[in-house]
């Protein structure tokens, strides 16, 4: 396959492989000659556009054209703009979307006494303030000696916050730390304090609420002697509760999965996207649940989402969800439609219309069951939307934050980072997946070249439940664990 029309009535197509000038394709049935060389993951005009004529994909806009395009010519930012505007008024238009059918399935997992499951069994430390990072960090490489039974690694999550922060920022770290700290994934979690902080520990507690004694430990490091030792001793304890916790079957009912994208390319909307949407309606038609987010790149493509919301009320919070951000960037003095990237338009994208289309594309065909505030845990089971920002290490985390066992991460251009919980990389083209095997964890480059997308989705499925079970994605496989937390405001 050298070229791919989307949809029906789309005006440009995606070539599959670089198409030289002058190549004669063949696009449905009609023959399109290249004008030019058209690199791959990159648009072709199927037709004569005119200037000011909108550009279709996916059977949507993605812009307006600057100038005339013949038919064979390059689509791509030197001949295409945004179309988009800023704040919009939008009214609720139902679509027929039913909540996908399934059979029950299971993973291997670790069963927490508040009813909730895990899919790892470590020890975090997380620090309530960015000064005891490095003491974090020796602790959790002292302690690592002492790991046994189900225990798998004790990790520190360092941050710059914590103190020296004003309003919605303070907020969002206290949030975010306690949602850290009862995340199911931890079977122990040691919190360390300075003393001196904002967000000291006796703040943080009312926002952890109730907590199992045994399974969460304090330490204020001005309140000791030898806080490494004493914060070794600690997690040592944390270990010694956790080790005899066993692996056991759990309904996938019980399993969340959040859907993130970065270093997107051309081919990001028609492989990997799409086919995490059919993993999200495969685990959702098992009962359990999904979190899309990244509000930005929903810019473009919003409406799709809201008239998939189940009711009037999910409508108007994802309406909120979408103008609050863009209001965010307004408030900022920062242009709203300031993307795509140099990667992503490198690799064919050429407006957010055009990324938001492909990314919104990991949603599936669900109903939109809940809309999340950032830092707010998932209740809803099925497909939620998120609020957080488009940046990969914040999302992650949002999404670890709200409930997330697993974040499944499509790139077109390749990306080594983590989160808090098993982050596994899918590539939207065998190219990457190949170069950097030592990054992506599964490829669905293969979508356009010899695998039906049933077929795909099903091996991807199975192997998300493996993940669940206790397989390690590569950015576990290599050590790393990232965490960030969303900014806004003043620092003092």
């Amino acid at each position: 396959m050298q070229i791919l029309k989307i949809h029906e009535n789309d005006n440009v197509a995606v070539a599959i492989e670089t198409i030289a000038e002058g190549t004669a394709v063949n696009v449905n049935g009609t023959e399109v000659i290249a004008n030019t060389e058209i690199p791959a993951g990159h648009k072709m005009a199927l037709r004569d556009i005119a200037e000011g004529e909108q550009v279709i994909k996916y059977g949507c806009p993605i812009g307006n054209a600057k100038e005339t395009v013949k038919k064979g010519d390059w689509i791509h930012v030197h001949n295409v703009k945004t179309g988009l505007g800023d704040l919009l008024t939008y009214t609720y238009e139902p679509v027929d979307v039913k909540n996908p059918e399934g059979k029950e399935v299971f993973f291997n997992g670790f069963k927490r006494k508040d009813g909730k499951a895990g899919v790892r069994n470590e020890i975090w430390i997380i620090p309530t303030v960015g000064c005891v990072n490095n003491v974090a960090g020796a602790i959790a490489k002292q302690a690592n000696a002492y790991v046994k039974g189900s225990v798998e690694e004790v990790i520190s999550f360092p941050h710059p916050y914590g103190c020296s922060q004003m309003g919605d920022d303070q907020e969002h770290t206290r949030t975010i730390l306690a949602d850290l700290i009862n995340h199911p994934n931890a079977g122990g979690v040691l919190v360390l304090g300075l003393g001196c902080e904002n967000s000291n520990i006796d703040v943080l507690k009312p926002y952890i609420g109730d907590y199992d004694e045994n399974r969460v430990k304090f330490l204020v490091c001005q309140e000791s002697d030898d806080e490494i030792a004493d914060g070794v001793e600690l997690v040592k304890e944390l270990i010694e509760y956790a080790a005899p916790e066993k692996r056991v079957p759990i309904s996938a009912s019980k399993l969340i999965v959040g859907l993130k994208c970065g270093g997107s390319d051309g081919f990001s909307g028609i492989t990997a996207n799409p086919l995490v949407g059919k993993f999200s309606d495969l685990l959702i038609g098992a009962g359990g649940t999904t979190i899309l987010t990244e509000v930005p790149e929903m810019f473009g493509a919003e409406t799709l989402l809201m008239n998939r919301c189940e009711n009037e009320e999910l409508f108007d919070k994802t309406v909120t969800l979408i103008n609050d951000f863009k209001n965010y960037f307004k408030s900022h003095n920062q242009t709203i439609y300031e993307n795509p990237s140099p990667g992503n338009k490198k690799g064919g994208i050429s407006t957010l219309e055009d990324k938001s289309l492909g990314c919104t594309q990991k949603s599936g065909s669900a109903p939109v069951k809940g809309v999340l505030h950032y830092g707010e845990t998932v209740k809803t089971p099925g497909l939620n939307l998120l609020s957080a920002p488009g940046n990969d290490l914040v999302a992650a985390t949002a999404l670890a934050a709200s409930g997330a066992h697993i974040v499944l991460f499509t790139t077109g251009r390749g990306t080594p980072f983590a989160s808090p919980v098993p982050t596994m990389k899918i590539s939207s083209n065998s190219k990457l997946a190949g170069k950097k095997s030592n990054w992506i964890d599964f490829n669905a480059g293969v979508l356009v070249e010899n695998e039906t997308m049933e077929e795909t989705a099903g091996k991807l499925f199975d192997y998300v439940l493996e993940v669940a079970s206790g397989k390690k994605v590569c950015s576990e496989e290599a050590g790393f664990h990232d965490m960030a937390i969303f900014k806004q405001g003043v620092t003092l």
